[in-house]
């Protein structure tokens, strides 16, 4: 169980934000396979939410289902981001969140993000303008700092804490890296160690052995995974079921082609427009069938279809064709 403030995640399983990828459709999709505790919205620019542009208003719909959620926002002035908190408070979501780990470059550009880990009196100014809107809980994302000559994630997250922040969690790598390398779990165990407050660990968590491996390693409160649930929707359950003291279940064929299938048509439905469902229906084709016998063949087929009906027909095909092959080996070895 993972204490955020009066909340209590259980299982201490957190959908860490991937812009782009955690919108309503996917956040829903990881609620309804089971196991994730928490689940976090891509991340939301204050300076946009704020100046009431369109298309970032739309990424803050969520609903009841998916609770408890936290809506991750991010800038780099103290004023728009306690505007932008506003606008969370009022939508009511389980938490608010700041990025201050982002490590792209747009953002750090935009002296947001993990560039706040440089400027630490500008990052307490926006975490002190943030809270002081907020009824509720308020927690922190970071790095390590912006390169190895710039560790400082123990100075920010004792500044968090002493800020009212109801928990931090810590990629274990730091913003020059983005997601090369390893992540070094030895930071997070540091981190947890010089907090009272509690800390989620994030990176390099593949595998619900991973999961594991993290929190006894660290002894962390709680496991952020953003990446690998692309490849694996299935990793949450995996990870609450070892948590649990049982085995890690496998999706099956038929709960693999039902979830794409599923998902398809809710992309379909909730896409704005042909070009922008195909994209997200290429991406995902490409995700789920990774590491299935002739997935690969899959995704060359789909790269030259145009409808999400022959995306669903293409897929059903595949599967079928997966279950003939599966059928003989199982009555041989009856």
């Amino acid at each position: 169980m993972l204490p955020i403030g009066p909340l209590r995640i259980d299982p201490p399983l957190v959908l860490a934000p991937m812009a782009g990828i955690t919108d309503h459709v996917y956040r829903l999709m990881l609620r309804r396979i089971g196991g994730v505790g928490l689940v976090t919205m891509e991340f939301i620019s204050s300076e946009a939410i704020t100046r009431g542009n369109a298309r970032q208003l739309r990424k803050l719909v969520f609903a009841d289902e998916e609770r408890p959620l936290s809506i991750q926002i991010y800038g780099s002035d103290a004023g728009r981001m306690a505007a932008a908190a506003d606008i969370v408070e009022e939508l009511r979501p389980d938490a608010c969140d700041i990025n201050m780990g982002c490590p792209a470059n747009k953002v750090l550009k935009g002296c947001a993000g993990a560039a706040l880990m440089g400027d630490l009196p500008l990052a307490r100014a926006i975490v002190r303008a943030v809270k002081a809107r907020l009824t509720i809980p308020l927690t922190v994302k970071f790095r390590l700092g912006l390169d190895p000559a710039r560790i400082n994630f123990l100075d920010l997250g004792r500044m968090c804490e002493d800020e009212g922040v109801a928990a931090v969690a810590m990629h274990a790598r730091t913003a020059r890296q983005m997601y090369t390398g390893q992540a070094d779990r030895s930071r997070i165990a540091e981190l947890k160690r010089h907090l009272a407050i509690p800390v989620v660990g994030n990176g390099d968590v593949a595998t619900a052995e991973d999961a594991l491996a993290l929190f006894a390693e660290t002894g962390c409160d709680g496991v952020m995974i953003g990446r690998a649930t692309m490849k694996n929707p299935w990793i949450f359950r995996q990870i609450a079921d070892r948590l649990a003291g049982g085995p890690a279940r496998e999706a099956a064929l038929d709960e693999r082609r039902d979830l794409m299938l599923a998902h398809f048509d809710a992309i379909e439905a909730s896409a704005h427009d042909a070009k922008e469902a195909l994209h997200k229906l290429r991406t995902m084709t490409g995700w789920y069938t990774n590491g299935l016998p002739h997935g690969r063949a899959l995704r060359v087929r789909i790269s030259e279809l145009r409808t999400p009906a022959d995306f669903r027909e293409a897929v059903a095909q595949f599967f079928d064709g997966l279950a003939s092959l599966a059928a003989p080996a199982e009555a041989l070895a009856s």
